[in-house]
């Protein structure tokens, strides 16, 4: 193949010849060692992404992907923060969202969690602690009705209206009265979204983990794990220690997610993460080496992914899921790079460049030539030479 040329932060060009040897495809069953999620995002309708309601979904190319982890053995973790919720996916198309893949995965027995929020409520109003369990409980129904176990995730409205940490128990402890199944707890750091900064009523992080334990002692057989999000990996063992021995912690650091799942030989995180949307060949195959009881394939399979994942991840973290959008059609697993409400424009020309050119170096592009014919397409946009 021929060199591409790829545009730097610096405003010069770098000279770049695309792998030609990318993963084979792999369909296996799920992992028995560790429970892998990739949180999935969402294809957008691209005659319609850009209008103001956010619920503009290509179902069927939507589908498609999800199909596809679960034919490599991932689980989907649905409706969650790489799908937009709260940045372009509203409330009414996350609850289809989750009809469709519930009925999707009962259908191929695969292994599915779905989101349940708050995202009825306004961004900009002020609400009642009543009225946050009520948007909460209208979720978590929906989830259950259609058969799918819930991730609880954190609330922007309920961090704006908790007066302190009273508040949280008061509000998660109604919910898992009431909630069918195990669910899965949700502590989404301030690098994702700074309005969810004092969750659990404190900023002190030590002061925070201690409200959610408690919330998990309360309610023994009501919490099946949660789910850590805060590129802290020192932090998220520290979790898991003190985790009672029926609880999984669900890793959501995209940043240390290959020690963090190897474990330190006492316990070990479980997975539900972005970064397996884009990553889903290498994520299944490090699966397969942990079920053969090998670590030291397991992580030659999953450490070079991490500088990609850092590069996806990278400050605005928000941000990630241009990346990930990006990816999924260079690898030709939709036919345009356009997101709901536009955010196919937060990053930089250069900062998608460097993210095609770090997946492709790990073979995720099933058709290098595709990839590299769309780059083009891409820089050609923007008036770029390549």
């Amino acid at each position: 193949m021929n060199a591409i040329l790829l545009p730097t932060s610096e405003g010069g060009y770098r000279s770049y010849r695309p792998n030609p040897d990318p993963l084979p495809p792999l369909t296996c069953g799920p992992a028995r060692s560790r429970t892998f999620y990739a949180a999935a995002h969402v294809v957008a309708d691209p005659r319609a992404a850009c209008a103001e309601a956010g619920t503009e979904v290509d179902w069927e190319a939507t589908s498609a992907f999800r199909h596809r982890l679960w034919a490599q053995g991932l689980g989907v973790a649905e409706a969650m923060d790489t799908a937009q919720r709260g940045t372009g996916l509203d409330w009414p198309g996350a609850a289809e969202l989750i009809r469709r893949s519930a009925a999707e995965a009962r259908a191929v027995g695969g292994r599915i969690v779905c989101g349940a929020g708050t995202d009825q409520l306004t961004a900009a109003g002020t609400y009642s602690i009543s009225e946050v369990i009520a948007a909460y409980e209208e979720q978590l129904a929906h989830s259950e009705a259609c058969g799918a176990p819930v991730v609880l995730m954190a609330s922007r409205a309920l961090a704006r209206a908790a007066r302190g940490p009273e508040d949280y128990l008061e509000v998660y402890g109604e919910l898992l009265r009431q909630s069918a199944g195990p669910v899965v707890l949700h502590w989404l750091g301030p690098m994702f979204d700074p309005e969810l900064a004092g969750y659990w009523g404190h900023d002190d992080p030590d002061e925070a983990t201690e409200v959610f334990l408690k919330i998990i002692a309360e309610y023994p057989g009501k919490v099946d794990g949660i789910k850590v999000s805060l590129l802290d990996a020192d932090r998220e063992m520290g979790i898991r220690r003190r985790l009672p021995a029926d609880v999984r912690c669900y890793t959501g650091d995209d940043h240390h997610y290959p020690e963090l799942i190897g474990g330190d030989g006492e316990r070990a995180s479980d997975a539900m993460l972005g970064i397996f949307d884009p990553i889903a060949p290498v994520a299944a195959r490090a699966a397969r080496a942990l079920d053969r009881g090998d670590p030291v394939a397991f992580r030659a399979q999953l450490d070079p992914t991490v500088t990609l994942a850092r590069h996806l991840f990278s400050a605005p973290t928000r941000h990630y899921k241009t990346g990930v959008v990006l990816l999924a059609w260079l690898a030709g697993f939709q036919e345009h790079f356009t997101m709901l409400g536009g955010h196919q424009s937060a990053r930089s020309l250069p900062h998608l460049a460097t993210a095609y050119e770090l997946a492709d170096r790990l073979g995720l592009f099933p058709d290098p030539e595709l990839a590299q014919a769309r780059m083009r397409q891409l820089f050609s946009v923007y008036g770029v030479a390549s």
